[in-house]
């Protein structure tokens, strides 16, 4: 008997019952399939709790329950989210908001694996060299694992594999192991100061990488120790930095222990002193001890490609591996469609089928505005956006059915000319069938997206709320938004307290004149002193390198008296003597760093419970009140607030700490109350948002210089950060304005702040806290500049340079500088266009 089949229809929607990540306050929400799902809010509203804390964990979760014991050890894993039920959640990805800094072996090539097409195209399609030096035509045989034989002398031999052309691998320039860079000391360092004499340790490596006494052994070298280093002679001189690595017998008075007696010491002259302690390096600590004594240049073999000759020999249409990877993606595009046809007939299939692989990536990292990179680019020197992007293509090359993305900011670092890429992107991800969520504040963005679900209304224990939901005119509409009026053109965001623009450099002006470096082309630029600059530009046009690898290297030289960068020409920037760089890179390396300690509140509250009647009862100072390493810390914990479970075959579980509940403290710190008249006990504030610390401390004695400090995180816009909140879990806009706590307040008349996108992760009301704290450092004399994509800080500026006029080769230049009504109004300037 035929059994009857129910055509039920597939679920259009994910259902969420009873979520209760973070602040999240128990919510039920509906999230559309098949469509783009945009989710706003203000920052630490929660909407990161929904996309990544629920949505991606239990998608993510639950596709790889359905793998081995044995595999899911192997993979690092989430716990359920707290939340009741979540229904018809398709297996996820999620593109987070700040990949992880890649490794000097790294390249765009390597992250975005084009580089192993182009490997094993050379490999299977290239003319290699035979051990005579003669070069062979292109042959299957290398794919047939057949030896090749050289039609000019008749010697056999086998072509190289992909794998030996790897610069990770076999294919390494044996001189700088595959990375391209070698490290050779910089004499200019070894003796800083000429006036000195030896004995009075005018050679500082000696000092500080040597026995102190090798300025003995160098006296018996025949060299005068006692008359200022620049009178030596030439000969003396030469001993000093290349002296030969003789034996000298010395009498050897230990002043620790006030013995005497006969050694032999080996001479160690000042250059090897550093080779030496280079070669002993075992961490970067060590590393950084060494590294004032270095300089950092090109490889001189395989001249920075990172590949040894043999791996640079075979060439492809007119072209080596280094040649090719040197190209930019738009070059590599025009060249690789060349080969096929360059091939004999019967290698035409195979190169189409290698070249074939590269096509999708290639076309997806042009249409996110990444087609001025070259493959052979270190990542390291990518920015943040340009990473995202690298991962973006990463995940969508498969072109999957039915997964849902999670992107998290993707608009950071992205011109607006490059947002129409990326919604590009997105409408091809649900054509092929899948889910999109994006987290994200620009509005540009938001309005594309088929649905948009608004978390709040505030921040943090004021947030966790869904406040409206529906399509982009109905949350525009809604009464309870925050966004809607920005959706609905009725409100900008501006600066309140901007001035009039008659003469912006009436305050001075930072003058800088660099020369050619990267893609970058010789500059000379002015930054007006005292107020508020933008460096604007497409992605790729230079700002990262004129403002990060310029600007801030060549004014902390100037103030330390230290040599400038190569590049940098000249630099006058009177009256400003600290140069301070606040980046979106998370505060703390781990857990123990909370936004209580980096902001020192937690140390001013020590202090005021050490003051107090029950803790001088019980013999108690500040340091006791240390969950780091204080008497009253956590025993089973140790102070972290969480403990980790060995959990055999599955993956470590990590867990609040059962005895302490996460407050990281010991019972009897709850028994101390900040005053005779009761008051809460140290866990129980650092339990407590800012904003809710400084309406519980009001009041309260010896308190003072801690509510100045929460104050000061309040007028930041912080207010709703827990004190114990964990700083490496913070995004990256609330890591840059926790760095400027301890900066607020004071005289800033010489000081230059530079902010490396500011606006990461910031609803458009945040963007206004953000221009009130810029605005406070005006106030107080500051030199501020911005590198910048989003548009409402650059209309908000007193003066913009704006970079382009493209990316990498086509970029690089300085396109127009002024107000911002200036740049709307110029013609060669993209970013006016947007103004």
């Amino acid at each position: 008997m035929e059994r009857s089949r129910k055509h039920t229809p597939a679920p259009d929607h994910i259902s969420v019952r009873g979520a209760r990540v973070h602040n999240l306050k128990n919510i039920d929400v509906d999230i559309p399939l098949g469509c783009s799902v945009g989710i706003a809010g203000v920052s630490g509203s929660g909407k990161s709790s929904l996309a990544l804390g629920v949505l991606y964990a239990e998608g993510s979760r639950r596709y790889l329950d359905a793998l081995s014991t044995y595999t899911r050890r192997r993979i690092s894993q989430k716990a359920h989210a707290a939340v009741d039920e979540v229904r018809h959640v398709p297996a996820a990805l999620a593109l987070r908001q700040r990949p992880g800094i890649p490794d000097v072996r790294s390249t765009f090539g390597t992250s975005t694996e084009l580089l192993n097409y182009l490997r094993l195209a050379f490999s299977r399609l290239g003319s290699h060299v035979c051990p005579n030096g003669h070069i062979t035509p292109p042959s299957l045989n290398v794919a047939l694992e057949q030896p090749i034989t050289c039609p000019t002398c008749g010697v056999e031999f086998y072509g190289p594999g992909a794998e030996d052309l790897a610069f990770n691998s076999t294919g390494a320039c044996p001189t700088c192991s595959g990375t391209g860079v070698v490290r050779t000391v910089d004499v200019s360092t070894l003796v800083p100061d000429e006036t000195k004499t030896i004995g009075e340790g005018a050679v500082v490596v000696w000092g500080s990488l040597m026995w102190s006494l090798m300025k003995d052994v160098c006296r018996e070298m025949g060299v005068r120790t006692d008359v200022p280093f620049c009178e030596l002679t030439e000969e003396e001189r030469d001993i000093v930095y290349h002296g030969p690595a003789e034996k000298k017998h010395l009498l050897y008075y230990n002043e620790k222990s006030g013995t005497a007696g006969e050694m032999d010491f080996t001479y160690f002259n000042a250059i090897y002193t550093v080779e030496n302690a280079l070669s002993k390096v075992k961490d970067e600590k060590g590393l950084k001890r060494v590294a004032k004594f270095l300089t950092e240049g090109p490889c001189p073999d395989c001249k920075g490609t990172r590949l040894s000759a043999a791996a640079r020999a075979p060439k492809l249409c007119g072209l080596g591996l280094d040649e090719a990877t040197a190209l930019t993606l738009d070059e590599l595009t025009t060249w690789i469609a060349t080969i096929p046809a360059a091939m004999p007939q019967d290698m035409r299939p195979m190169a189409e089928s290698i070249l074939a692989g590269m096509s999708e990536p290639i076309e997806r990292l042009e249409q996110l505005g990444l087609g001025y990179v070259s493959l052979d680019r270190a990542s390291s020197t990518l920015s943040t956006g340009e990473r995202q992007r690298v991962q973006l293509t990463r995940a969508v090359r498969n072109r999957t059915n039915g997964v849902l993305y999670v992107l998290d900011e993707p608009s950071i670092g992205l011109h607006p000319s490059n947002v129409e890429g990326l919604l590009g992107v997105v409408d091809d991800l649900i054509a092929d069938g899948n889910s999109v969520i994006l987290v994200d504040h620009d509005v540009r963005v938001l309005r594309e997206c088929d649905h948009l679900i608004e978390i709040g209304p505030e921040s943090g224990a004021k947030g966790g709320n869904v406040i409206a939901q529906g399509t982009v005119d109905e949350v525009a509409a809604a009464s309870a938004s925050r966004i809607g009026a920005f959706l609905a053109g009725t409100r900008e965001v501006r600066r309140k307290a901007a001035p009039s623009r008659v003469d912006v450099f009436e305050h001075g002006a930072i003058h800088l004149e660099t020369d050619a470096i990267h893609t970058v082309k010789p500059l000379s630029v002015d930054f007006p002193m005292g107020r508020l600059t933008a460096i604007t530009g497409v992605s790729g046009s230079g700002k990262t390198t004129l403002v990060l690898e310029s600007l801030v290297p060549a004014l902390k030289a100037l103030i330390d008296g230290a040599k400038m960068p190569s590049h940098v020409l000249d630099i006058t920037a009177e009256g400003i003597r600290r140069a301070n760089l606040i980046d979106a890179t998370p505060i703390g390396v781990n857990i123990r760093s909370t936004v209580g300690t980096y902001s020192g509140v937690h140390d001013t509250l020590r202090r005021a419970y050490a003051a107090t009647p029950a803790a001088k009862a019980r013999g108690l100072k500040a340091g006791a009140f240390s969950y780091n390493t204080g008497a009253l810390r956590c025993p089973t914990c140790d102070g972290t607030g969480t403990i980790s479970l060995d959990v055999q075959f599955l993956p470590d579980v990590d867990i609040q700490c059962p005895d302490c509940r996460g407050s990281r403290y010991a019972p009897a710190a709850r028994e101390i109350p900040l005053s005779e008249q009761g008051g809460p006990s140290l866990p129980d504030l650092m339990a407590l948002s800012v904003d809710e610390a400084i309406d519980v401390l009001s009041g309260m004695p010896g308190v003072k210089k801690a509510l100045q400090k929460l104050q000061v995180l309040h007028d930041l816009g912080l207010g709703y950060l827990t004190i114990g909140e964990s700083t490496p879990a913070l995004s990256g806009g609330e890591a840059q304005r926790l760095k400027l706590a301890s900066e607020m307040g004071k005289s800033q008349s010489d000081a230059l702040f530079v902010f490396d996108e500011p606006t990461i992760g910031l609803h458009p009301l945040d963007i206004e806290v953000l221009l009130e704290v810029l605005q406070q450092l005006l106030d107080a004399g500051a030199t501020v500049v911005v590198i910048e994509h989003d548009l409402d800080i650059i209309a908000n500026a007193d003066y913009v340079i704006d970079l382009g006029p493209g990316g990498g080769d086509a970029g690089g230049t300085i396109v127009a500088t002024g107000t911002p009504e200036q740049i709307a109004n110029s013609p060669e300037s993209i970013t006016g266009k947007y103004l």
